[in-house]
């Protein structure tokens, strides 16, 4: 049986990019967690990529598989491009390459400068060898990295593209700080402002991997909603059960020192022999 799988980054430009990332000079360690290493993308290198996202940064199901938007974000993004017509034809980059350490780590580095050059190196790149039709940004800093990129040189004809930024996908969650009420108050908002992207970016995409109509979003998540991460999409020899919907991944420990050092993962029960 044949096995799908990302061939990784051999190709120029990419192959540059990973291997002259910024280290901790970059990204300094308290707002960091420098660590677990850069992660730098998820979708498609060779050309074919028709929507660009652009993310936040990477979390613990990331940190294992060592591509982006994996976990509970990643299911729910891949649902918006199914919505789209698009199955496999994107490519995924986050804001910050390194996870962020504590609540405030993002937002101090909204405007760093190197951080910014080396985003704008990635996102030149993705737009010179790719055939992006349309742009999403998830969240206010991933909205505000795309808008950096269109100020920096040369990027200003990238402005004509089709864009649309709109709520994180995981930002019902970390906003209602667990009251059900409120979570489910904010998850339909978010999904409201998601059709409306929805509803301005299809026209745009021309070349879908799927012809199928546009099916909005309701007042929250469904499971039609949430669509599995393609094989394809991660390193050869990741088990299927890493680009399932189960939380197999969390940070744990009894102390931040020790939580920051720690991933526990758990193989799924239904995903045992």
């Amino acid at each position: 049986m044949a096995h799908d799988f990302d061939p990784g980054y051999g190709a120029e430009p990419f192959r540059s990019l990973c291997g002259n990332c910024p280290d901790t000079t970059t990204y300094p360690a308290k707002d960091f967690r420098v660590e677990w290493g850069p992660i730098f993308h998820r979708g498609r290198l060779d050309g074919s990529a028709r929507v660009l996202v652009l993310g936040q940064d990477p979390a613990a199901h990331e940190a294992i598989c060592r591509r982006i938007l994996v976990g509970v974000a990643g299911h729910r993004t891949q649902g918006f491009l199914a919505k789209l017509g698009i199955d496999t034809s994107y490519v995924m980059i986050n804001t910050f390459l390194y996870s962020v350490y504590g609540q405030q780590g993002g937002e101090a580095h909204n405007n760093d400068a190197a951080i910014a050059a080396y985003r704008n190196q990635w996102l030149s790149a993705l737009l010179q060898t790719q055939k992006i039709d349309v742009v999403v940004a998830l969240g206010s800093l991933a909205d505000h990295a795309w808008k950096l990129f269109l100020k920096s040189p040369g990027a200003a004809s990238y402005a004509s593209l089709p864009y649309a930024g709109i709520p994180h996908p995981t930002y019902p969650e970390s906003a209602s700080k667990n009251n059900p009420t409120t979570l489910a108050k904010l998850t339909q908002e978010m999904l409201a402002k998601w059709n409306a992207a929805l509803t301005s970016l299809k026209p745009a995409i021309k070349h879908p991997d799927s012809n199928r109509p546009l099916l909005a979003y309701g007042n929250a998540f469904v499971p039609a909603d949430l669509v599995e991460i393609p094989a394809a999409d991660l390193p050869a020899g990741c088990p299927d059960w890493m680009r399932g919907a189960e939380a197999w991944a969390d940070r744990t420990g009894a102390n931040p020192a020790t939580k920051r050092r720690t991933i526990t993962v758990t193989v799924p029960l239904d995903a045992m022999p």
